[in-house]
């Protein structure tokens, strides 16, 4: 299968960003929205963008002009029945995802791919009832899509061999990185990146420390551009909460994936982060934090004279933290959701992570994961509970 001409459905932030990076990947490119003011302001946005490329040297003006020649507004989803791939860039909203796959399922040939930019929702319940379903994957970017370099390709069991290695191909001449997911919840990356959040929250939660000195704790020694409070902060509380019940719910309700109850009292009060002025952190005209001091430390670490430079509570959260991660990471492989390379490689371009879980499994050791995590459940419950594959690293000695 072979893709020229690219299609993309929605014209917000995602959906323009996505168009930019079809055309200047060299993709005949054509953008939908069935809002034309929408439309226009997506198109705009498009061209000031590489605009502004242009400006901080990012790209020629030439290539600039090239990029933006390719790009055309589709005002019907008819326009975009020559595409040989089509990108929807929809709320996510599963029954308007639907009805909006069974229309472009109409309006283009039944060798177009048909590809979900769906961050939270199942491919397979999207494409339900759509004919030739082989052809169906996702497609999934990161926001904003012209600047994170990762695009999780997922599969769903009826998912053809040549649909997925012709999205795969897009991605690359897009400029971004393909990783194969699996359709389950979350895919790979926001799957992995559960406990950064969930484990920081149960810790706040317990008293272990504030939200501030977790932050720290986690950028001074682990190497994270953002701490987890600060990180859900400038995705907003509710935002963040709506994903922590949608994984929750589709997970069966594990444990370790159920939703903070400080979360939920935070967003029934208003407190949503940056957006609102207020959420972990109160947001002013200046920084919420001073620069981080200088220390010395070799990034990620573990080793206790070097926690202990940063906080008293850091040898007792960091441990924990990088313990959680690392068994997420051993469900998630039991469960084939990716290849290992693939998984190290989604947290690092998806979401800046200093390494990837795998490699912070090495860090801990499968050994010192296991019984950390083993204590932790016999205190505080099921969220605890080893993996399987994470007792059988332990007991093999392996990272």
């Amino acid at each position: 299968m072979k893709v020229e001409r690219v299609g993309v459905v929605g014209a917000g932030t995602m959906g323009a960003g996505i168009a930019q990076i079809a055309a200047q990947g060299g993709y005949e490119t054509r953008l939908h929205d069935p809002m034309p003011a929408a439309l226009e302001t997506g198109i705009e946005r498009l061209r000031a963008a590489l605009a502004k490329g242009v400006s901080k040297e990012l790209w020629t003006e030439q290539e600039a002009e090239a990029a933006s020649t390719r790009v055309g507004a589709a005002m019907s989803l008819t326009e975009l029945g020559e595409c040989d791939l089509v990108v929807e860039a929809a709320p996510e909203d599963l029954q308007l995802k639907r009805e909006l796959f069974a229309a472009l399922a109409e309006a283009c040939g039944p060798d177009t791919i048909l590809a979900s930019n769906t961050s939270s929702l199942r491919v397979t319940e999207i494409a339900t009832g759509i004919a030739q379903p082989e052809r169906i994957v996702g497609m999934h970017f990161f926001n904003p899509p012209t600047r994170m370099k990762l695009v999780e390709i997922v599969a769903t069991e009826e998912s053809r061999s040549a649909a997925l290695d012709a999205t795969a191909e897009v991605g690359r001449r897009m400029g971004r990185t393909p990783i194969r997911a699996k359709d389950s919840p979350g895919f790979i990356a926001n799957r992995l990146a559960r406990p950064f959040t969930l484990e920081s929250l149960r810790m706040l939660a317990e008293g272990v420390a504030d939200a501030e000195t977790i932050d720290r704790i986690c950028r001074l020694g682990g190497g994270f551009r953002m701490g987890p409070f600060e990180l859900i902060d400038l995705i907003g509380l509710d935002v963040n909460l709506s994903v922590a019940r949608s994984f929750y719910a589709q997970g069966g309700e594990p444990e370790r994936w159920r939703p903070s109850e400080i979360q939920e009292r935070m967003v029934g009060k208003g407190s949503l982060g940056r957006k609102t002025g207020r959420g972990f952190y109160e947001y002013g005209d200046g920084a919420h934090r001073e620069p981080d001091p200088d220390l010395g430390i070799e990034t990620p670490t573990l080793d206790p004279g070097e926690l202990a430079k940063i906080d008293p509570a850091a040898a007792a959260i960091l441990p924990r933290l990088i313990a959680q991660i690392a068994n997420e990471a051993a469900f998630a492989l039991e469960e084939e959701v990716g290849s290992p390379a693939d998984m190290d490689t989604a947290m690092r371009l998806g979401f800046n992570w200093p390494r990837g879980p795998l490699e912070l499994t090495k860090l801990i050791g499968a050994g010192q994961a296991a019984a950390l995590l083993e204590t932790l459940c016999q205190r505080h419950g099921n969220a605890y509970r080893p993996a399987p594959r994470l007792l059988d690293l332990a007991a093999k000695g392996a990272g």
